[in-house]
């Protein structure tokens, strides 16, 4: 009799030992996955929740570890294991579902589906029914399916490459030893097999020690393959850097400032001083729709586009219409807006064209007037017409180009940064020089969209005043703002 006591709390010990091993790795993969707050750790989430499950079902299935609880939850106890028995098998098929592609992954969704019905129904039974495994037999059969179709994919190179999973002999073996012992006991209960006790524990120890290779060795290779892409990233970001103006042109009574801000390590918008001499010079500001690699390589195709145009620099339509012609075959469905500024001190007189941008501001004896020439965004049709605005410059007149990033950031609230703001920006600081005024609008920007806030799109700002004496060093300058980097000149 002592014998048999002993026996039994030793395998008691030895359960509640595994149980508590298990409930250990999933809180942790858990809490790790909480940490890094990312999309991309889901299947820490699913792993952590597969061991953490199958860990408290070992500690319901031990009664001296059930019987730490208040007594009057003892009687609970078989409910909870059934309940257990059902709902361990949906993070184990969110694991395999994160690990999966293409047909594989449709066909595993399918059974999630499943499950989770056959989880519904199972729950059902154990809380309202007089038999809590009526449903268990429709839970094997999709753990036998799910047991083979992993087993198939790993074992064969072909479908491994194919479907995404991992593939290595860790896997290969620990897989192949669970999935032995996964047949066996689901098998068990339509073919009447003798139970062994240690085999489930055992053989869901050896599943989560692979599994977890397999979650490691992928958490390893993302996290590699994110070092190389910022990286890359980091190039792409110098050499867009090196497409830019490094500084403003020398441009005789005129007073010149640019700002320009990314919302992501490569951008979208694109601008360009186009100087003929010291008293003629157009301005060129693009916004590719959307931001990232994608835009920035179409902003690097403008600039090259662009050196082919010089010659006609004095003309805004023709200036867009070459754009137009170079790109409209390489865009892939891209679209681009652009404005297109030129003035000429020595005669006083601008012209100014644009495709689908917004309006160039033109502050004039404390009003600010709104000059729209807009033609069809660059890529829309192979010969558009850009209609050119022509007017004459006075002593003091300031413009302003800029991308729609300026007006479009929005606050906690919702709202958008705006015209109206921008606007009281340019009357508040009109006795400032255009570079005070780039510095004093960026950050008026900064302040109205919170800090947690990430910038939605690019901002560009180009700002040009009319003077009739040389500009100070300290009147001049390009901003360009990298990551909170900035760099004037």
């Amino acid at each position: 009799m002592e014998a048999q006591v002993l026996t039994v709390v030793r395998d008691q010990v030895g359960a509640i030992a595994l149980g508590t091993v298990f409930m250990f790795v999933g809180v942790m993969a858990c809490a790790i996955a909480a940490i890094r707050g990312r999309g991309a750790v889901r299947i820490l989430v699913w792993f952590g929740l597969l061991s953490l499950m199958w860990g408290m079902r070992i500690m319901a299935s031990v009664p001296a570890a059930f019987s730490v609880l208040p007594r009057s939850l003892w009687a609970s106890r078989p409910a909870v294991i059934a309940i257990l028995s059902y709902v361990t098998v949906l993070p184990a098929l969110l694991f395999f579902l994160e690990l999966s592609r293409g047909s594989l992954r449709r066909l595993l969704q399918m059974m999630f589906v499943a499950d989770l019905v056959v989880c519904l129904a199972g729950i059902y039974s154990v809380l309202f029914t007089g038999s809590p495994y009526r449903c268990i037999p429709f839970s094997n059969v999709l753990v036998i399916a799910l047991v083979l179709i992993v087993a198939t994919v790993i074992w064969i190179p072909s479908l491994s490459e194919r479907f995404g999973f991992p593939r290595h002999w860790v896997s290969q073996l620990g897989l192949a030893g669970t999935g032995l012992a996964a047949l066996y006991t689901n098998l068990g209960g339509f073919l009447h097999l003798p139970e062994h006790g240690f085999l489930e524990p055992v053989a869901f120890a050896v599943f989560v020690f692979t599994l977890g290779y397999v979650l490691i060795e992928r958490i390893v290779s993302d996290g590699r393959r994110l070092l190389s892409i910022e990286s890359e990233l980091a190039i792409a970001r110098d050499l867009q850097s090196s497409t830019l103006p490094s500084g403003v042109p020398d441009i005789t009574s005129l007073r010149i400032s640019a700002a320009y801000l990314p919302a992501t390590a490569v951008a979208g918008d694109f601008y360009e001083f186009i100087p003929v001499d010291r008293r003629r010079i157009g301005f060129l500001v693009a916004d590719v729709f959307g931001h990232g690699v994608a835009a920035a390589l179409i902003a690097a195709m403008i600039k090259v586009a662009m050196q082919s145009l010089v010659s006609c620099a004095q003309e805004p339509g023709e200036v867009l219409r070459g754009l137009n012609r170079i790109l409209a075959g390489q865009l892939r469905g891209q679209l681009i807006s652009a404005a297109y500024l030129w003035l000429d001190t020595e005669q006083g007189r601008a012209s100014y064209s644009a495709a689908g941008h917004p309006p160039l501001l033109c502050w004039r004896q404390g009003r600010l007037d709104r000059i729209e020439s807009n033609g069809l965004l660059i890529g829309v049709i192979l010969e558009p017409e850009y209609p050119v605005c022509e007017f004459s410059l006075n002593l003091g007149d300031r413009f302003l180009l800029y991308t729609d990033g300026v007006v479009e950031p929005e606050n906690a609230a919702g709202e958008s940064f705006g015209d109206a703001r921008l606007e009281e920006v340019i009357r508040r600081n009109q006795s400032q020089s255009p570079l005070e005024l780039s510095n004093q609008m960026m950050a008026e920007i900064r302040r109205w969209q919170p800090a947690p806030m990430t910038q939605q799109d690019d901002i560009t700002l180009i700002v040009v005043d009319v003077a009739q004496s040389r500009p100070s060093p300290q009147a001049v300058g390009v901003e360009i703002i990298v990551d909170e980097t900035q760099v004037s000149a």
